[in-house]
């Protein structure tokens, strides 16, 4: 009975250690976690030299190796003031955004004052989690200003749109409760970072994403190894190959398996290597599925651009093509991210909008920013001509841009012309434009009596050069902006585009 009880004993001291532990870590982990406050002020693409004003929004983060903040990209984009506000005080200090990754939604935030999280054990990042492990979410999502902890599972691992920067990355979804003010929070498991909350969709219920722990991994590598440089992209589209009479037409073999290649980016990595109707059958040693997969774990599979987006820029990676019938290998050097090869950006951040306007006539690049102006509706509200392109989004040439008359601003000079918006610019005088560069350059040098703007559907529209550039101190003064063309080409000299 003795040593029964002696063993009773132990066991219950064993739990309450274990219970002590536990209890301990959990507090570590709450100590870790920030409230951000960031005052962000964004540009009018509508009318690119005014600024919306200052707003303010609230996020989430967590403290890691370093005394750094990490958060999501979007919590703190655009922002001109940061604050951090550790869990369980009342004293906000202001933070620099040291680090940023639009492409993958991931900030780093530093806090100069010594007294921030003294005695905080910071968080340690873990490994990409399995599918239906236990996680947790902390953060401070609105409806309280308490730290919130929300429990559930990783529901699936693959590619997803990060909806901060329209690219295909792999992600996490989960099912714990992801609200506004989450953002940028840990998701915990084992006591480590398995991911950081980014994003939910509003019309379903407890599906939510994170940026999962290897591109977390990535992300803190570049930021501490020597600056972030984003993920490569192989520069291709693709089209499946899930039809057997398509797979016999270019002969694959019953054992193989690929994806047809139907356009080359210029400038990218898959320029000059790959060809159109070449059909990749691996890239990076991972075989790639007549759907576009490729296997990154035994029975789970994403998209192929994973086998690249691991790797960094300037690596290179093999690919094996069905070329003709033959099997061939190619090198691909990685050197540029799919930002650097469209024609049209996707979304830009802490950047102005360049712009020039002559006769009324506001010039820009096509952008997504300048899009979205059109509304959350904006694919169907905007003029059609303009979202085929968009979604074409392949340049002639590398570094290319769409010019675009955007709007009128209404004048004299400019009569019977006012109601022009979301004109393409292919030339003007003849000359062709393919960049803001090319357009002020023509403009600010012509030696012509007229200027004739000519559109990509062959419209034209002309104005007396003397008179456009005689009206323009009045055109501003009448719509009170602060703007001068030669200004523009001097920002412009240098520039890479």
């Amino acid at each position: 009975m003795k040593r029964t009880y002696v063993l009773i004993l132990l066991i219950c001291f064993a739990a309450a250690a274990s219970l002590h532990a536990e209890s301990a870590g959990e507090e570590n982990i709450r100590d870790a976690i920030v409230k951000v406050y960031a005052t962000y002020n964004t540009p009018d693409y509508w009318n690119p030299w005014s600024m919306r004003g200052p707003r303010s929004r609230t996020g989430s983060g967590a403290v890691i190796e370093g005394r750094y903040i990490l958060t999501n990209a979007h919590v703190i984009s655009d922002a001109t003031f940061v604050q951090v506000r550790l869990h369980g005080e009342s004293a906000r200090y202001t933070a620099e955004v040291n680090h940023v990754l639009h492409q993958a939604d991931l900030a780093l935030l530093k806090v100069s004052d010594p007294k921030f999280a003294e005695g905080v054990v910071p968080l340690e990042l873990g490994e990409l989690p399995e599918t239906y492990q236990e996680v947790s979410v902390y953060g401070f999502p609105l409806g309280g200003d308490a730290l919130s902890i929300t429990k559930g599972i990783v529901s699936r691992i693959e590619h997803q749109r990060y909806v901060h920067s329209s690219l295909y990355l792999l992600a996490g979804q989960i099912d714990a409760a992801i609200n506004p003010g989450s953002s940028g929070g840990p998701v915990i498991s084992g006591g480590k970072i398995a991911g950081v909350t980014m994003q939910s969709i509003p019309m379903a219920q407890n599906i939510g994403y994170m940026v999962p722990a290897p591109i977390v991994r990535k992300f803190i590598h570049d930021a501490f190894t020597g600056g972030v440089t984003g993920f490569p992209s192989i520069g291709a589209v693709f089209q499946s190959m899930e039809n057997r009479h398509m797979r016999e037409y270019y002969r694959l073999g019953p054992d193989q398996s690929g994806v047809l290649v139907k356009t080359v980016f210029p400038g990218s990595a898959a320029e000059g290597k790959l060809l159109p109707d070449d059909v990749l059958l691996s890239i990076d040693g991972l075989h790639v599925g007549n759907d576009g997969t490729v296997e990154f774990r035994p029975q789970e599979r994403t998209w192929l651009s994973y086998a690249v987006q691991r790797r960094s820029l300037g690596e290179r990676v093999t690919a094996e093509v069905l070329r003709k019938g033959e099997q061939v290998a190619v090198s691909l050097e990685l050197t540029a991210a799919a930002d650097d090869l469209r024609l049209i950006p996707m979304e830009q951040y802490e950047i102005l909008p360049t712009y020039s306007i002559y006769g009324g006539f506001v010039l820009m690049p096509l952008t997504k920013n300048l899009l979205m102006e059109w509304g959350d509706n904006w694919m169907n509200a905007a003029p059609k001509h303009i979202i085929a392109l968009y979604q074409e989004n392949v340049p002639e040439n590398f570094g290319d841009q769409l010019i675009m008359l955007s709007r009128v601003l209404p004048a004299d000079i400019n009569d019977g012309y006012q109601n022009i918006m979301f004109r393409t610019v292919s030339s003007i005088n003849g000359i062709p434009v393919t960049s803001m560069e090319d357009a002020v350059q023509i403009l600010d040098r012509t030696e012509e009596e007229f200027t004739v703007f000519t559109s990509m559907r062959g419209e034209g529209i002309i104005l007396r050069h003397e008179d456009a550039v005689s009206s323009h101190q009045e055109v501003l003064m009448r719509y009170r902006i602060t703007h001068d063309r030669s200004e523009d080409l001097r920002e412009l000299e240098g520039k890479q585009f």
